[in-house]
Parts: structure tokens; C-alpha cells; sequence
């Protein structure tokens, strides 16, 4: 029997794991495939599995609030993600995308910590320090959902009695049945779209968009570090029941935890990513974001493709300014008009 193989680097992606379980260099896309299932699951191995056709109930979709916005319908809805669970939602739809016959792009807005909002925050002015931009989206023309977070606000789905090991993992599982939602829908474009997050919603669109290549473009503010740079070493931020209980289990090891940022930053390449990270940001230094995309450059520039990763460093803090946003917007439009 082989011995179990170690932890790959997390800055040396374009290395994987050969049949005898040694480290070899990656030389084709069969290669970086064999890398690629790994980081699964590594996120897998904290996270718990991710749900399979089992939890893959009928939508069930439930208008239970129409506003009209102007531009845009905002409707509140919920969905069932799986038996037992029903997930709370927005439902962004610009008005020619219900009249005009053309299919329009979709987004998924993913909102950051907000106990009292939720999801709100990203439709309503809210908080000073958390930017509508679902409502921003919806006015340029994107059909937007924004579903809510496990354990926040209007949502409090029971874990371990669904059968989960982390709220993110539950997380993206409903992420993931939200853009089965939209592709049930008439005038949505099926197969390609864009993910968009703040602070938690940052990670979030990371996380979902690991698993579910639908989405082609991924947009993350302020939504990590290294776990290795986290708070100087205290992972205790990332582990109650919303997030990862498992990763308590490294906090004096934190080398070991078998999956970061810079192996999950590649497995979206080829695929378009925009980072968020500004210069004063206290959750996430600045610094690490820059050595966590280095790290994976190098598996975007093997793709041939290192303009589709970019980063931006506004001198500001944990935030999501006007300006920066203008620029997302129009990476989001490149990408999916």
C-alpha cells in the first residue's frame, strides 16, 4: 500500500500528485486535472462533501414580494435548495429582459456579514460601509439573485440535521442550486455567469465558483488572505458553525490545512477573476492577497491567459468604493455582454 501523500505547496501549483503518490511536474491539462481534484478535496475534507443529485429537488420557486424599482422588478422569493430546506432570496429582473424575447446575462450577488439585513444589504442602502451593487447590477441590464447566507438574518437552516459539516459548504449548495434557478428561467442566458461578493460574499463567490463552472467570471472584495496570514495566525474568524468548524482542528498547524487560497484562485483559471483588495484592509492584508495571486499566476500564464486574472489595491479599507465598483461593472460587462 502507498503511503498517503503529503500536502502539495500552496505556492508551487503546476506540481501534482503521480500515480506512486510522489510530487511531478504538471506538462498537461490531464496533469493540472489530477491537481485540480486535489484542492476538491482539500475544501471537501473541511467542508464536508458537497451534496449530489440526492438534494436535487424541484425549485419550487415562491414569489413572496414584487417592488417595482424603475428600471428592474425586485422580487423576494424562496427556493428549495434541497428537501427540508427552503432558501431566501432576491430576484433582480430588468424590465426589457421580461419583455425584449433576448436572453439576458445572470449574476449572482452574494452579500456580505450582515446579522440583522442579510441580503438586504445588497438591494437597499442599508449600511454606509456595504454597497447595493445587486441594485447597480440590475440597472445595467443583469438579471441578479441574492440569496441569503446560512445562519444570518432571515435564515437559519439546521446543519447537522441536513446533513452539513460547515455553513459554507451549505452556502454553496444553495449558491449552486440558485444558478439552476436561473437557468430555469425564460429570459435568463443558460450556462454562463458571473459571481460577485464583499467580505463574505468575496470567499462565498470563490468557494461556489470552484465547484460549479457555470460561472465565468468571478468578482471577490475584500474576501481573503492566506490562512496562514489571517489575524496574524488566529484562524478562530473562519471557524464557527457558519463557516468551517473543522479548521479550529489547525490553528496551531495552520501549514497543514490542505487547501488556501492560492490553489483555489487556480482552479478558476482559465476563467476571468477580478480581486478587491485594498491597501487598508484590516480583515485581509493586502500583502498575502498579492502572494496568494502570484502563486497562482503561474497556472494562469500556463493557461496562456494572465490578463483574465487582476487585482486592484484602492487606498481605502475594508470597502467596495464607487470607483472600484465602476471598474468591476465594466470587467463583468466584458465578459458577459
Amino acid at each position: 500500500m502507498l503511503p498517503s501523500p503529503t500536502r502539495l505547496p500552496r505556492t508551487n501549483l503546476l506540481v501534482y500528485h503521480n500515480r506512486k503518490g510522489q510530487a511531478a511536474p504538471v506538462k498537461s491539462k490531464s496533469d493540472w486535472r489530477k491537481r485540480r481534484t486535489e484542492i476538491l478535496r482539500g475544501m471537501e475534507e473541511i467542508m464536508g462533501p458537497l451534496p449530489g443529485q440526492e438534494k436535487r429537488c424541484p425549485l419550487e420557486m415562491k414569489i413572496e414580494e414584487d417592488t417595482d424599482c424603475g428600471a428592474y422588478l425586485r422580487r423576494f422569493i424562496t427556493y428549495a435548495a434541497e428537501p427540508g430546506s427552503r432558501v431566501p432570496a432576491y430576484l433582480l429582473i430588468p424590465k426589457p429582459a421580461l419583455h425584449s424575447g433576448k436572453k439576458s446575462p445572470a449574476i449572482l450577488a452574494l452579500h456580505p456579514t450582515d446579522m440583522e439585513y442579510g441580503q438586504r444589504v445588497l438591494v437597499e442602502p442599508l449600511r454606509s460601509h456595504y454597497r447595493a451593487y445587486a441594485s447597480d447590477l440590475a440597472e445595467r441590464g443583469y438579471v441578479v439573485l441574492a440569496p441569503a447566507y446560512p445562519l444570518m438574518a432571515n435564515y437559519q437552516p439546521k446543519l447537522e440535521a441536513l446533513g452539513y459539516q460547515s455553513g459554507s459548504m451549505k452556502a454553496i449548495w444553495d449558491n449552486i442550486r440558485g444558478l439552476d434557478l436561473l437557468e430555469s428561467l425564460p429570459f435568463v442566458r443558460k450556462g454562463k455567469f458571473g459571481a460577485l461578493g464583499h467580505s463574505l460574499g468575496g470567499h462565498n463567490a470563490i468557494y461556489t465558483a470552484v465547484f460549479d463552472e457555470r460561472i465565468q467570471v468571478v468578482v471577490s472584495s475584500c474576501g481573503f488572505d492566506s490562512y496562514l496570514d489571517y489575524m496574524n495566525g488566529n484562524i478562530k474568524g473562519w471557524t464557527s458553525e457558519r463557516y468551517m468548524p473543522k479548521l479550529l482542528r489547525y490553528q496551531n498547524r495552520l501549514d497543514e490545512i490542505p487547501f488556501d487560497f492560492h490553489e483555489l484562485i487556480a482552479a478558476l483559471a482559465p476563467r476571468r477573476v477580478f480581486v478587491n483588495a485594498p491597501l487598508g484592509d484590516t480583515n485581509f492584508k493586502s500583502h498575502s492577497v498579492d502572494e496568494v495571486l502570484n502563486a497562482a499566476m503561474r497556472v494562469y500564464q500556463w493557461y496562456g491567459v494572465p490578463q483574465n486574472l487582476r487585482v486592484e489595491h484602492p487606498d481605502c479599507g475594508h470597502d467596495f468604493p464607487a470607483a472600484l465598483r465602476a471598474l468591476v461593472y465594466q470587467f463583468l460587462d466584458d465578459a458577459l455582454r
